[in-house]
């Protein structure tokens, strides 16, 4: 999580008079400064065979429970799931048939809340630009042109190798989130339309006519539980939970997710022992769970591995 703490990326310039240089804090096309990380998420894609019932969930909530105990100055509060309804979201991913948007970082998805088996609010539309690189996920703005509201993450993400257990890489996902409600035009998987609201990708689409598409036919059923909290000290906390995906038709699981999330007002409130425990449960947990893991993919790059080769998803 070292990597997260990077300084402010600022511009500099000369004063008048004295030579001194000041500081011009970077800013985005309309003068709003740059994003800054306040979310540190750490996920682990999961091998479908255990959830075949909530017991799957139970099991692997006591391995964090183990893994916890296993990092000094860390505490993990199990729910109990016998008295928790897990929360059920339709996802869509939308794309060019030549996968344009995923090629290119971006992932573009809609989402859609039920309860009793029925939508429960406004199908919400999630844009998302995803790299290795900070900078380069600082620096694109994913923010909509629409009349309505909308909310902004940078997100670090924290992963494991994609060949074996023990370590972690960092991804940084600069997201934007909106309700469907607030885009008004006619056709809204147009590409016309996706180049007006979300000015960051015009020029990846281009002028061309067409519309997206739901990737590789993919309706995909999430079925999100949440299995405890984990307090790392000094007001630093995260909820974990497990999100199966299944596919919607023949209810194939594709895989499991297990993440945990922290928030923090500026990343310099994170001292270094803070990062060193949210590391190493990171690290214990991938050991415990070791026959668990499902290595070398993410749950967006499944979809796209759903039928065919997988385009160059920069996952």
């Amino acid at each position: 999580m070292a990597t997260v703490l990077k300084k402010k990326h600022t511009t500099a310039i000369r004063s008048g008079g004295n030579g001194q240089a000041k500081k011009k804090t970077a800013t985005y096309a309309d003068g709003r400064p740059f994003d800054q990380v306040q979310y540190f998420d750490a996920k682990l894609i999961l091998k479908p065979d255990f959830f075949s019932s909530v017991r799957g969930f139970k099991i692997f909530s006591d391995l964090v429970a183990e893994a916890v105990g296993k990092v000094p100055k860390v505490t993990y509060t199990q729910f109990d799931l016998s008295k928790m309804r897990p929360r059920i979201r339709e996802v869509m991913f939308l794309d060019t048939a030549d996968f344009r948007l995923y090629n290119n970082s971006w992932i573009l998805r809609r989402r859609t809340t039920y309860q009793d088996g029925f939508p429960i609010s406004d199908p919400e539309i999630v844009v998302k630009y995803r790299s290795a690189d900070l900078q380069k996920a600082t620096e694109v703005d994913p923010r909509p042109k629409i009349a309505g509201p909308y909310r902004v993450k940078l997100k670090a993400e924290a992963l494991p190798l994609k060949d074996q257990v023990g370590g972690f890489r960092m991804l940084y996902a600069h997201n934007c989130i909106f309700p469907l409600s607030s885009v008004h035009d006619p056709d809204r998987a147009s590409l016309k339309t996706i180049a007006r609201v979300l000015p960051a990708v015009a020029g990846l689409i281009g002028t061309a006519e067409g519309r997206v598409e739901l990737v590789n036919a993919t309706l995909v059923e999430e079925v999100l539980m949440d299995l405890g909290t984990i307090d790392f000290g000094k007001g630093f906390g995260a909820k974990a939970n497990i999100s199966l995906w299944r596919s919607l038709g023949d209810h194939k699981v594709m895989c499991g997710e297990f993440a945990y999330q922290t928030r923090f007002a500026r990343r310099e409130d994170v001292q270094a022992r803070i990062r060193q425990r949210v590391e190493e449960l990171f690290i214990k947990l991938q050991l415990i769970a070791s026959g668990w893991l499902y290595l070398g993919t993410t749950k967006t790059g499944l979809v796209y591995q759903a039928r065919g080769n997988p385009p160059q998803g920069h996952e």
